[in-house]
């Protein structure tokens, strides 16, 4: 009993803050707090914007930023991590507020901060490794295909349509922008993308996204431009903790949701740690203490209003790049989002919505690796296709459907790879002590087939089909030294072979089977008419004797002579 809550005393705080975080956050205060304040000038923007775009409002995205991006920091497995609301969870959040209302996605947000400790306690968060990078790579291309076309509404100067459908509410956005076109609008967003696009090739280390916002906010109040419409109102500061949000009989009704929400925050944020991680030398996030961060940070925001969180890989690269070293960087990050928050509200009201859009526009062209797709296409035919399929169900369907797909199907390709690899080769038997005659007097009547990669269901078929369809012979061997690794497919396939190849007058031999194969074979009955006969050898040359002797009995070779067998019992001995 002791040792059991010492255990999970020591797991709990394998979780925590440690001193080495601390520590870390004294080394060089200066440089992280220049970091943080660098960051939360790019953050700004996206979390209005991303705000806007959940449906939710802008201040859903300031509350996020600012709880979830503290919270993170501070309990998190990375220390140059950045969280706040992100593209991919406003794409997943979209349909939930169309469906469940924003008290529903408020719930879904704690129920998915809850996942996200239960995995961290499960140590879930070393399998983020085996999703493959073509999965990724298709995963992020859609959402930025995804974050682009949610923003047409805004950037048109048209009301929202409905629908949760992006494609769907794109084109009837289109239309009622064809009916009354906004140019004003449209000129915002257009301006705004561009001036970000342009000055991040001229000086990249300049926000340009906060400047092109604040002199689009200016014009449109000089300017009195109606057609600009601004933010809205914003309340001067975080609204108290509240749970009167939650609705416990529509929790049933929301697990589905809640389990997406989940699902891709722990896909994200382990995504954007990693790439945090092979941007700085000597860092390497913890993936449980990530998961853990995550969860505690989705816990907190909905009780202040705020959206579900994830990493936030762009925000977390600009981190980085302006030289952070700890969770100090993020945590000042936060801090100056809170201070925005209650001391500039008023004016944040006032920024046009269009500007938003362009910010956001901007924001989806760059996610687009041109050079990683192409690198990622050109690799095999299998990657392009998963990559492009992962890309298409993102804007089709939705962001975990997507990845599920993605990640079935490269499952399936990546057994069929294996199955090739698996191969049944004829090969010539040993001439051991034997005479050119004899051995090929031997050859007339004997056949060995030596199996080699993996007897697994992928494989085991096809192999079925080549091994029955052997020439008319007395005797095959099957050297078995040489499988990798076996399944109870391949077990059961290798017993029926066994079989027919018995019920047509052929004797079967086996040599080399290793232990880790023979629990296998067993567990199916197919070593049972091999033991029953003693035709299972532990090499390929007493098989080939044993052969010998069959064929002797039968009457079908001659005999050796006295001598020669005591030779090759000598031969065998050694």
């Amino acid at each position: 009993m002791t040792s059991g809550i010492g255990r999970a005393w020591a797991r709990i705080s394998s979780l925590l803050p440690t001193r080495t975080d601390l520590a870390e956050m004294r080394r060089d205060p200066r440089r992280d707090l220049l970091a943080g304040l660098t960051v939360a000038i790019v953050a700004l923007p996206l979390a209005l914007g991303f705000g806007v775009s959940s449906g939710l409002g802008a201040e859903a995205g300031l509350a996020t930023a600012v709880v979830a991006g503290a919270l993170a920091a501070l309990f998190g497995g990375s220390n140059l991590q950045v969280s706040g609301p992100t593209g991919a969870m406003t794409v997943v959040l979209v349909p939930i507020v169309g469906q469940y209302g924003p008290t529903g996605v408020l719930t879904v947000g704690l129920m998915a901060g809850l996942m996200l400790v239960a995995l961290a306690a499960l140590r879930a968060g070393k399998y983020m490794q085996y999703v493959p990078a073509p999965v990724v790579e298709g995963f992020s291309l859609g959402i930025a295909c995804v974050i682009g076309l949610q923003q047409i509404p805004n950037a048109l100067g048209v009301p929202k349509p409905e629908g949760d459908r992006v494609l769907v509410v794109t084109w009837r956005a289109i239309e009622e922008f064809a009916k009354a076109p906004n140019w004003t609008a449209v000129g915002f967003a257009v301006a705004v993308a561009a001036v970000m696009l342009v000055g991040a090739r001229w000086r990249p280390t300049v926000p340009f996204s906060i400047l092109a916002v604040i002199a689009a906010t200016v014009v449109a109040q000089a300017a009195g431009l109606d057609a600009a419409k601004p933010i809205g109102n914003l309340p001067s500061g975080l609204p108290a903790p509240s749970l009167s949000f939650l609705d416990p009989g529509a929790l049933g009704s929301l697990m589905a949701p809640a389990v997406a929400v989940a699902a891709l925050a722990a896909l994200e944020s382990l995504l954007s740690a990693s790439v945090a991680d092979g941007m700085t030398v000597g860092q390497k996030h913890d993936p449980d203490r990530e998961l853990f961060g995550q969860g505690l940070a989705n816990i907190a925001a909905p009780l202040f209003g705020g959206v579900p969180a994830t990493g936030a890989i762009a925000r977390t690269a600009v981190n980085v790049r302006t030289g952070a070293g700890s969770r100090l960087a993020a945590l000042t990050h936060a801090a100056i989002l809170a201070a925005i928050v209650f001391a500039a509200a008023p004016l944040v009201s006032k920024i046009p919505l269009a500007a938003l859009a362009g910010v956001l526009l901007a924001t989806a062209i760059r996610m687009v690796e041109v050079g990683s797709l192409k690198a990622m296409a050109k690799a095999t035919r299998s990657d392009a296709v998963i990559l492009v399929l992962t890309a298409v169900a993102t804007l089709a369907l939705d962001l975990v459907y997507a990845v599920i797909i993605g990640l079935v199907v490269a499952g399936a390709l990546a057994l069929r790879a294996v199955a090739k690899q698996a191969r049944l080769d004829q090969v010539p038997l040993d001439r051991g002590d034997h005479s050119a005659e004899e051995h090929a007097l031997l050859a007339e009547h004997i056949v060995a087939y030596r199996i080699d990669g993996p007897l697994s269901f992928a494989a085991a078929h096809r192999f079925l089909l080549e091994l029955t369809e052997v020439a008319d012979v007395r005797v095959v061997i099957l050297r078995m030294s040489r499988v990798s690794t076996m399944d109870a497919t391949g077990a059961l396939v290798l017993k029926d072979a066994v079989e027919k190849l018995k019920r047509r007058g052929i004797l079967v031999l086996a040599s080399g089977i290793r232990p880790g194969q023979r629990q296998v074979l067993d567990s199916v009955g197919a070593l049972d008419p091999l033991r029953h006969d003693g035709r299972e050898y532990a090499t390929t040359p007493e098989a080939i004797r044993g052969a010998r002797e069959h064929l002797e009995c039968a009457g079908i070779l001659p005999a050796l002579p006295i001598q020669q067998t005591a030779t090759s019992s000598e031969e065998a001995l050694r």
